[in-house]
């Protein structure tokens, strides 16, 4: 398998999902920006959207989207427990899960990644963030991870999304379950494997 990846961004997560899963993958560096692979391919020409992240199956068939791309991952290795099993409770508790990260907290950064975008209207996202993790502080009360006792797909896309707070002025310092659980996240084996291969950790 291929992953398409650009440092930092969502497809850290799954990055780290591909690590957890031990699977073997190839990661290929494709700039958001400049959309030119280190071949000069027009990442385009591979994924017409121009995001990452894109996984590409061995045989040739490509998944983009990042909780897709988690859940194909963590199928792949249904004894790793990284999703429950389709069709429970407990898988759509876990997608459940995947669309709040992807629809409020991932989504919920474009304002303050934008440069045009007027102070006044960051002021607001940032202050939406923060309601939106301060629910998510008080859910980790109690709880070891996102699904309890496992770890799972959407513990790393948590981790992902949480990581940008730093760059954009968001301030979570403040959340104490939440701070814990990002740092019992930050020690797992597979998160420190995906942080290094990405230069985002020595």
């Amino acid at each position: 398998m291929k992953l398409y990846y650009s440092p930092g961004s969502c497809s850290l997560s799954p990055h780290i999902a591909l690590h957890e899963a031990g699977l073997a993958f190839q990661s290929v560096f494709a700039p958001t920006k400049t959309k030119k692979l280190a071949d000069g391919t027009d990442y385009l020409t591979i994924n017409p959207k121009g995001q990452v992240p894109l996984l590409e199956l061995d045989n040739g068939e490509r998944l983009s989207e990042g909780p897709v791309i988690v859940q194909y991952i963590a199928d792949q290795v249904p004894d790793k427990q990284l999703a429950p099993p389709a069709g429970t409770m407990a898988r759509y508790r876990l997608m459940e899960w995947l669309n709040f990260i992807t629809s409020e907290l991932h989504k919920g950064y474009a304002p303050l990644f934008n440069p045009a975008m007027p102070e006044e209207a960051r002021a607001l996202a940032r202050a939406r963030l923060m309601e939106k993790f301060h629910w998510v502080d008080g859910e980790l009360a109690g709880r070891t991870w996102l699904m309890g006792d496992t770890f799972t797909v959407a513990d790393g896309y948590l981790f992902t999304t949480a990581s940008w707070a730093k760059y954009v002025n968001l301030d979570l310092s403040g959340f104490a379950h939440l701070q814990a659980y990002l740092a019992r996240v930050a020690a797992r084996p597979a998160v420190q494997a995906a942080l290094k291969s990405e230069g985002l950790v020595k």
